[in-house]
Parts: structure tokens; sequence; C-alpha cells
């Protein structure tokens, strides 16, 4: 009798995580009623987009990060917005108001949503690309592949360059089944912890927090971040940064001074790779600098292309 009682509780331990994650919300037509912007069905599923700033201009494209939703961008969306850009934000699928794609989230799958979502809106070349984080690796990717596109690029904390995730997360990455199981057990708790840290920070993106964390509530999220954590992420996209500085596109690099995500010795990395790109520093920010610093960003932006 003790061993059954063993091995249910064995069976509903090894169930329980998988079971909490079906039994989150689904991102369906109810979740996105009170949505922001529009939406646009491409090749891979639904993606939420919105567009923010003046009806004409040169256009800008905000990429987020492995965790964050497209609100992450709010304020520098809006910075850019007040420097002329027409800027288009969107949101991951897995993240956000966007589906929740099963399957690897490679390169390839974060350059067709985009592609995908280029082409629903008419846009061609001529492209400032931004991107935080994962979105940075994103962004890169694409760059390389589509040079002729792509006016400039802007990178904020990017992923990339390669950095130890720590033996727990590599586990979890390389490891089918247990590695989800863990993803699953753990995951919710600590992206909480996290988000929850940074409430007492300052912020220009009122309610970052609750937006992020309200994340977990949805179904396929977890799963979105486990499939990037072994899809784009594990890499380091040196070939990528070397072609963007043999095609001569500008780049300007931005980074956390305090950063412990996206350390700052990820900057000499990519000053390895592409010689050419410049770096700006911001003093007291962490990896939340879209949202702890945007107007340093912004400030860092419009330096920038004062001096091009």
């Amino acid at each position: 009798m003790n061993w059954l009682l063993v091995l249910a509780a064995l069976a509903v331990i090894a169930i329980w995580p998988f079971l909490r994650e079906a039994t989150r919300k689904p991102m369906d037509a109810d979740a996105r009623r009170d949505a922001p912007g529009e939406f646009v069905q491409l090749s891979q599923g639904l993606t939420h987009y919105r567009w923010i700033g003046p009806a004409r201009g040169p256009v800008a494209v905000c990429v987020h990060g492995l965790t964050t939703p497209s609100l992450v961008w709010e304020a520098v969306a809006q910075g850019l917005g007040r420097m002329g850009y027409r800027v288009l934000v969107y949101d991951l699928y897995g993240r956000g108001y966007s589906d929740r794609v099963a399957g690897v989230q490679d390169q390839d799958f974060f350059i067709r949503q985009l592609d995908d979502l280029l082409e629903a809106q008419g846009l061609g070349d001529d492209l400032t690309l931004l991107g935080y984080s994962m979105g940075g690796a994103i962004v890169s990717a694409f760059t390389a592949r589509h040079p002729e596109r792509v006016r400039r690029v802007i990178l904020l904390a990017p992923a990339g360059m390669g950095h130890d995730l720590g033996r727990l997360a590599k586990f979890t990455r390389d490891t089918p089944l247990l590695g989800d199981w863990l993803m699953l057990l753990r995951y919710p708790a600590a992206h909480r912890k996290g988000t929850e840290a940074e409430r007492a920070l300052p912020t220009e993106v009122a309610g970052i927090v609750d937006y992020q964390q309200a994340e977990l509530s949805k179904r396929g999220f977890v799963p979105a971040v486990l499939a990037s954590l072994r899809g784009i992420l594990p890499r380091p996209l040196e070939e990528a940064h070397r072609s963007i500085s043999r095609e001569d596109i500008p780049v300007l690099a931005i980074w956390g001074r305090d950063d412990t995500v996206i350390p700052i010795s990820a900057m000499g990395r990519l000053a390895q790779w592409n010689r050419a790109a410049r770096h700006e520093v911001i003093e007291g920010a962490g990896h939340g600098l879209t949202y702890t610093h945007a107007s340093a960003v912004i400030s860092a932006i419009e330096a920038e292309l004062a001096g091009a």
C-alpha cells in the first residue's frame, strides 16, 4: 500500500507542471478583446502589431526580447515617433497578444515572422531595425540575410554574443522532456521573482512589471521561452555580425553598465566582430534599459544620428 502511495505521489509530481501549463488561459479572442493595435494573419500564425508616431517618415521596426511583450518598447517608440519615425512594434510568437506557435524558435522562425510582417505592411527597404536582448539577435540575423533592406541597426543589450547561462539552465535547455518538466516547474516562480525585483526601479513604461508577469497566465508562454533558448539563443552570431560589418551597415549598440543578463563584457566581443560598430554605455542601467532608461536610450540614438 505504501508503495502505491509513493507511486501515486511520483505520478502527480511528474504530471503536475504539464497539467498546470495545460490549464492556463489560451491566447484567444477573449484574451485579445482589449488589445491595442491590430492583428494580421501571417504564414505561421496571428501576429499583433502597432504603429506609433507620424503617418509619414522613415520606418523603424522594434523587436523585443525573450520574455518581454512589445509594450516594453512603449517609451522608446514614443521617443522615436517624436524624432519623426514611423515606428512598428509587434509581439513575437509566444509573447504578448500573438499566437503561441509550437516548435523550435530558431533564426529562420523569427526571420520569417518579421519578413511576413514587413510584406503584409508593404515595407521594402531603407529600414531602421532596433532589437532588444533576444530581439538584437533576431535583428542581426535578419540584417545579415537581407542587408539590402536595412539602413541602420540599433541594438539594446543584444543577445547573440554568447555568455554562460549556468549549469541548471544549460541542462534544462539541452535535455528533452526532463528539461521541459524543469522549465515548467521552476521558470514561472523565477520569472515572477526576477520581474518583482524591478518593481522598485524607476520606469518610463507604466505597469511594465505587471505586463511581464501577466505573460505567465497565458498558455504557451513558458514553452515559447524554452523553444527560444533551444533555438535562436545557443549559438553566438559572429558570422552575422561580420557580415553586417562587411556590408558597411551602421550599427549602434547600447549597453547597461549594470546589466547581469547580457553583461557589459559582451561589448568587447561585438567590437571584435564589427569594428565599425559604435557603442554607448548607460550608467546605472541594468537589462531593463528600454523602460528604466528610455530617455537615455533616445538621447544616445539622437546623438548617433546627429553625428552620422
